[in-house]
């Protein structure tokens, strides 16, 4: 009896796992550049620096690398448009945010280190 209910605690799992929502894993910037290939295409959740700018939107490791224009240590982002209309509420500040990493893509001119899109989530992170 108690191995029946052990196969069907994992058949249940099993079975809720393909419907279940994925989470985001929480990764920090370092992780995303050192080793991007282990978060491709997965749902990331990110602290960064968040600049946004024509041809210029990214998420940097630091508020320095954006100022000396260390675009290695920047990840390209995915604006959502219902964000787009007010730049100045997440521009310039640090923020988390939440989307789908990706590392073949790098952006305008393919000049960052990778780039998030289908940005779910972006809060000012005033800690």
């Amino acid at each position: 009896m108690k191995g029946f209910l052990i196969a069907a605690t994992i058949g249940m799992l099993a079975v809720h796992g393909q419907n279940a929502p994925e989470y985001p894993t929480d990764v920090s910037m370092i992780q995303l550049i050192a080793t991007p290939e282990r978060y491709d295409e997965k749902k990331v959740r990110v602290i960064g620096y968040l600049r946004l700018e024509f041809e210029g939107n990214a998420l940097y490791l630091h508020k320095e690398d954006h100022l000396r224009g260390l675009v290695m240590n920047a990840i390209w982002f995915d604006a959502p448009k219902k964000w787009e209309k007010k730049p100045e509420d997440f521009s310039n500040r640090y923020v988390l945010v939440e989307g789908t990493f990706d590392d073949d893509s790098r952006g305008h001119g393919g000049m960052f280190a990778a780039r998030i899109t289908s940005v779910t989530r972006v809060e000012v992170w005033d800690h």
